[in-house]
């Protein structure tokens, strides 16, 4: 049950507990149970909502960053990792496969914002030997949400 409660609360994490309840054939206190004991687990981590900030008046640009670094002995790349991911800026961090070490999502008001972070607050750091900054210019699908969706014109064309 709970694998089934965790892929549907990630795709609809509003969706009342009787009617997930109903889905899976169980009581709500059951499903309850279940989500306030993962939620003490730490197996759901939270409750987001995405937003397409293009269709809002406020302006924000997003970056994936790919760092470079030297693991610290005993602790590897957690303590640099957790260095990193307590700036507000950050959005996400990860450990990473490749030529990078890890990829660093980050949100600011502006381009210049961003490379300030990088060159100020991220080269800085001893551990961090190189970055490289992609900067995010249009989001297609999220989270597996896709984006923008153009509505397509069905109707039959008429000529005269």
């Amino acid at each position: 049950m709970r694998e089934k409660i965790l892929s549907i609360i990630e795709k609809n994490c509003r969706i009342e507990v009787k009617e997930l309840a109903a889905m899976l054939g169980v009581t709500e206190v059951d499903i309850m149970n279940e989500m306030e004991q993962m939620e003490k687990e730490g197996v759901i981590c939270g409750y987001h909502t995405l937003i397409d900030w293009e269709k809002t008046s406020v302006d924000k640009v997003n970056a994936l960053i790919e760092v470079r670094v030297t693991p610290q002995r005993g602790r590897g790349f957690d303590s640099i990792a957790e260095r990193i991911y307590n700036y507000p800026e950050v959005h996400a961090v990860y450990l990473i496969s490749g030529g990078y070490d890890l990829l660093i999502s980050l949100e600011g008001k502006s381009l210049k914002e961003i490379s300030n972070f990088v060159s100020d607050k991220l080269s800085a750091l001893d551990s961090v030997l190189s970055t490289a900054t992609h900067f995010i210019l249009k989001k297609y699908k999220d989270h597996g949400t896709i984006l923008g969706k153009q509505e397509i014109d069905e109707r039959m064309q008429v000529t005269p």
